[in-house]
């Protein structure tokens, strides 16, 4: 019914080391529901804060609705994450720790036509972790070429 929309921080994982990854549902609007199902989204400045014990994500930029009257929705508000309680109550233990965030670093569509937001407690890295992840990347290319020839 829906085509999947998936859109991605690729940045993210360039830029943290992933230690757990949790799916969350996300409190919408209906024209940023339907800007979101065009593809108009982006992550790169998206974080996520504890506000009152819910998860809010911050600085998502949805763009306005083409077709949206003056109801349209603002393109940077903070949009609250749904997640369970004791999914909730994890993260804030976690996030206490020093060095722990909560980064998002995908939205994508349901086949119910939900969207939904990965997220993840990540750890920063250091330049050499960094280096090493570029490294690692460029080998798997290079592997990948020496394949294609030999086939």
């Amino acid at each position: 019914m829906f085509k999947p929309v998936e859109i991605s921080n690729k940045k993210a994982t360039f830029e943290y080391s992933f230690l757990q990854e949790f799916e969350a549902g996300i409190q919408l609007l209906g024209t940023e529901v339907k800007s979101l199902r065009a593809g108009n989204g982006n992550l790169t400045d998206a974080y996520c804060m504890i506000v009152n014990g819910e998860i809010v994500i911050k600085s998502l930029y949805i763009a306005e609705y083409a077709y949206g009257n003056q109801n349209n929705h603002e393109t940077r508000r903070d949009r609250k994450l749904l997640l369970r309680k004791t999914e909730v109550n994890k993260l804030i233990r976690k996030v206490e720790q020093k060095g722990v965030a909560i980064v998002p670093y995908k939205i994508y569509s349901t086949e119910r036509g939900f969207f939904k937001v990965a997220i993840a407690l990540a750890q920063g890295k250091k330049s050499y972790d960094k280096r090493n992840t570029i490294k690692d990347r460029e080998n798997k290319r290079e592997l990948d070429r020496l394949n294609k020839i030999q086939l």
